[in-house]
């Protein structure tokens, strides 16, 4: 009986062994090669390829931004893939809207678009499926309210 035990645990143990050296199957739904990364258009920055190269940058994009006098002002940003926009600003609580529009640039990096039109003057970094509103520096807003600043496409 106790040979039939050993017998037994050595039959799992062999298994088992064999079962940890099995690769898993690929999911071919799953892209892992190095260009689908670096397209991604990450917020980090870190990628090679820029955000401009990246195939789902235009669109439209919506945020409410912080406003001194009123709850927000809805904001609506349209990049068309020819560097035009449109851009729609509407106060909430208040009968007051914005419109312009005009063209807009990549800077060198291919990371961030400028906006240039007769009011709009914007900078937005260029991430995946998203554009964060850059101050007069260049850098991300700061404060309570940054993620206000975080535009998500429609």
């Amino acid at each position: 009986m106790n040979t039939l035990k050993f017998l037994g645990v050595a039959a799992i143990s062999l298994m088992m062994s064999c079962n940890k050296d099995k690769k898993p199957e690929a999911n071919p739904n799953f892209r892992t090669d190095v260009a689908a990364v670096q397209n991604s258009g990450n917020e980090s920055g870190t990628g090679t390829t820029s955000s401009e190269h990246s195939q789902d940058w235009y669109g439209t994009y919506e945020a409410v931004i912080p406003c001194a006098d009123c709850p927000g002002i809805k904001t609506t940003l349209t990049l068309n893939e020819n560097q035009s926009f449109k851009l729609e600003e509407e106060f909430l609580e208040r009968e007051a809207r914005n419109e312009d529009q005009g063209t807009y640039k990549w800077d060198a990096a291919g990371k961030v678009i400028s906006l240039n039109g007769n009011t709009s003057k914007y900078n937005y970094k260029v991430g995946n499926n998203t554009l964060i509103q850059l101050d007069n520096n260049g850098e991300p807003m700061q404060g309570p309210n940054k993620n206000a600043y975080v535009f998500k496409k429609k």
